[in-house]
């Protein structure tokens, strides 16, 4: 076990996991919550500050899955925390739907200065990732006049009716739903790791967007009735999968020959999880319509649908939400904005950068290591039981996130046998260093 636990910017367990308290939480919460929720170990969050989270019996853990990527700047970070104070005590709701807030606006103008390409964008708020996407097919459909998508396996937009019909992450996401929403295709996404033997990672990417044209537009799929292609730049349910730098490209190629619009999901890879503001930075590539949730507002319910400005044409009353754009939530995303671009994207970068160079001997050191990747603190680590078949352990990932919350780290697993590291942003190099630390522990207790 690591030895300095004394220092509050670090772990501390104190009792056995669950403890009492967590225990008995744990018992009331399966009498009453949905047996839906989906929980990797028995945590009972309490309070949380920075990178750490106590539970309710004192344990202390360091926080390296972020809410699901959702606490960009930390848990309670005092900035955010004093704009959601100061305007939750003047206004804390009157419905944008209605009505207008000075700082939805602002916002939507920071957002739309920054967004990919340099055009002009206008942007929709809504509470959460799937409803972001949801805005992004009514609004493509209504654009374009036309009725089908084209999405990726592995992909994960959301779990209602019509993201999840753009999901293809886990069986069990759509089994008992159907008939989902029609005329949903679903094309492959490189997989560099996972390539076929002899092909390169590039010529991979471009046989996969090949196959859209040779494959379903000629056979079963007329180009003239896709609306649009909808795609992660980042796979992040899926197992932090990054494609080849061509295949974004490609893929916006072959929509504007047909005039499809592109639309990329950028709610857990964007808001500078991977050391730019957004992930489409690093691939040069336009998005038409785009989708923000997760860690734009550190923790509070929004999200955005951000097209460029001819595109987001529906009439008054085509699309609306309620409590979209909330005025403290948006108060918070604004305090966020402004930590991300004085110096949290940097340390992103700066950061993920590395904790990559140390984990990059993994697959040399640990026989179950078959693969590292990552973009700034967006970072997979593939599980599998032999190297050289690349034959996936779901099983022992799980039991190594297992380990590693035994020890004090929250990592959670991405597809089918990866392990996620999507920390906070304000993370330390001590802090990297005791989750890599960690990691090596439990990979040598599985050895």
């Amino acid at each position: 076990m690591l030895s300095d636990t004394a220092r509050l910017d670090l772990p501390h367990i104190l009792t056995a996991l669950p403890g009492p308290r967590a225990r008995a939480v744990i018992e009331r919460d399966q009498a009453v919550l949905s047996p839906s929720y989906t929980r990797s170990y028995p945590l009972v969050a309490s309070r949380g500050e920075g990178v750490i989270v106590e539970d309710v019996d004192g344990n202390r853990f360091l926080d390296f899955s972020a809410g699901i990527a959702v606490a960009s700047t930390g848990h309670c970070h005092p900035e955010v925390v004093e704009a959601i104070e100061r305007q939750s005590a003047r206004l804390i709701h009157m419905s944008g739907t209605d009505f207008y807030y000075e700082n939805m606006v602002e916002f939507a103008e920071k957002l739309s200065a920054t967004a990919p390409g340099g055009v002009p964008r206008r942007v929709y708020f809504g509470n959460s990732g799937t409803e972001a996407m949801e805005a992004a097919m009514k609004l493509a459909r209504f654009h374009t006049g036309r009725d089908k998508f084209i999405a990726f396996r592995g992909a994960f937009h959301g779990r209602t009716m019509g993201a999840l019909s753009l999901t293809a992450s886990k069986a069990v996401q759509r089994k008992g739903f159907g008939p989902l929403i029609p005329g949903v295709f679903h094309a492959h996404y490189p997989d560099p790791y996972r390539r076929p033997a002899g092909v390169s990672a590039e010529d991979h990417a471009m046989a996969c967007v090949h196959a859209i044209e040779e494959d379903l537009f000629r056979r079963m799929l007329p180009p003239d009735e896709v609306a649009a292609i909808v795609v992660e730049p980042i796979q992040g349910e899926g197992g932090y999968i990054i494609p080849p730098k061509n295949f974004l490209g490609e893929l916006a190629s072959l929509a504007e020959r047909h005039g499809i619009l592109l639309v990329f999901d950028e709610v857990q890879c964007g808001m500078g999880r991977t050391g730019k503001l957004w992930a489409a930075e690093h691939f040069g590539v336009t998005p038409d319509i785009f989708a923000s949730a997760k860690g734009i507002a550190s923790g509070l319910p929004l999200s955005a649908t951000i097209a460029r400005a001819g595109i987001m044409n529906w009439p008054a009353g085509a699309h609306a939400s309620t409590f979209g754009g909330n005025p403290v939530a948006i108060a918070a995303a604004l305090a966020t904005f402004d930590l991300l671009q004085r110096e949290l994207i940097a340390n992103a970068a700066g950061m993920g950068a590395y904790i990559l160079d140390r984990l990059r001997d993994f697959p040399r050191r640990f026989p179950h290591v078959g693969d590292v990747r990552g973009l700034g603190l967006m970072i997979g680590i593939e599980i599998v039981h032999d190297q050289e078949s690349k034959e996936r352990a779901p099983e022992l990932r799980d039991r190594l996130v297992t380990l590693a919350f035994e020890r004090g780290l929250l990592v959670l697993g991405a597809g089918r046998n990866a392990i996620r590291l999507s920390p906070p942003l304000i993370i330390t190099r001590d802090q990297a260093d005791f989750a890599v630390d960690t990691l090596e522990e439990c990979l040598k207790l599985e050895a």
